[in-house]
Order: C-alpha cells, then structure tokens, then sequence
C-alpha cells in the first residue's frame, strides 16, 4: 500500500491552496494522511478526490472536529498518526513515549514544519515536513509504502525554501 503524508497545510490562514504538485505526488497513492492543522474541511475534500483520508487534530483546528490520535493498520504494522508533541516541538523521546501509549511501530506526526524519518529504538519517527509554510527546509510531503511488515518512507520535496539565505559575499573584504 502507497501512503501520501501531508501536514501543516494551514489553509486558508497562511497560504490559499494546497500546491499543485501534492497532487502529482499522491496521484497513484490508496491512502493519505493528515497530521494536522488544517483549519479547513476543504482541504481533507480536495484530498479526497485522490484517495481515502485519515487526519488529526492540530494546535491550529479549533474547530475541525478530528480526534488527536488515530492508530491505523496497515498490513502487518501498526501506525499512530499524530499532530506532534506541543513543546518542545519535534522531541523525538516523547513521540517514542507517545508511539508506545498507543502501541504503534511508526508513530507520523508534523508540528515542526520540518521533515523527519528517525528510527528511535524499535519505533520508526516520520513527519512530512509542510507542503505550504516549511520551516528551514524546503516545502514537502512523504511517501510511505507498506508491504507486509517491509516500510520505506521517502521525504519528497515539492518546491523551494520560502525563505532564502541572504548572500554575504557583499560583506567580505
């Protein structure tokens, strides 16, 4: 099975729509899911139209109506899906605390922005990055394949930094 992984979309609040190019990533994908942030139904609709949708609750969808934690089977493995833990962002032993609560071998989360794929002991750490606002990485979603009790994630990168580098060779003597 084929997952696409999206998060921190944050429509209609940060940005207007979600990019063409999630689209063209999760074209051939049986499942997506949402780690959050949402804000709009619209979002999980125009998803949809891809392929069957799982999402949470973030700290930014007051009002979307998702639970904060799903577990989800897939074949042989278990996968918890996850807004993120609040502070500090990304804290890689609280999501393994959290993967273990819920009894899962790959807890996906977003929260930070950033992407993410850690094997943290016995507990595989994913989080998709945001395809619309990232955070010192490039905009992105992820891939996820499950065969049986085989994984591969993949980090795909679906355009460039929203914020670039300022250029300091003017400042050099």
């Amino acid at each position: 099975m084929l997952i696409g992984i999206i998060s921190d979309t944050h429509i209609p609040v940060r940005t207007q729509s979600l990019p063409e190019k999630v689209f063209e990533v999760f074209k051939n994908v049986d499942m997506i899911f949402h780690c959050g942030d949402i804000e709009v139904m619209s979002v999980i609709e125009e998803l949809e139209k891809i392929a069957p949708v799982r999402a949470v609750h973030g700290n930014c969808d007051p009002y979307i109506g998702f639970n904060t934690h799903e577990v989800i089977e897939v074949d042989d493995v278990k996968i918890g899906l996850t807004h993120g833990v609040v502070y500090p962002k990304g804290d890689c032993q609280q999501l393994y605390y959290l993967a273990k609560e819920l009894g899962v071998d790959i807890l996906v989360s977003g929260h930070t922005h950033r992407p993410l794929i850690k094997q943290e002991a016995d507990v595989l750490l994913l989080n998709p990055g945001s395809a619309t606002q990232p955070r010192l990485s490039e905009p992105s979603v992820m891939l996820l394949e499950v065969n049986g009790s085989e994984v591969n994630a993949e980090v795909v990168k679906i355009g460039r930094p929203t914020c670039k580098a300022l250029d300091f060779s003017q400042f050099s003597h």
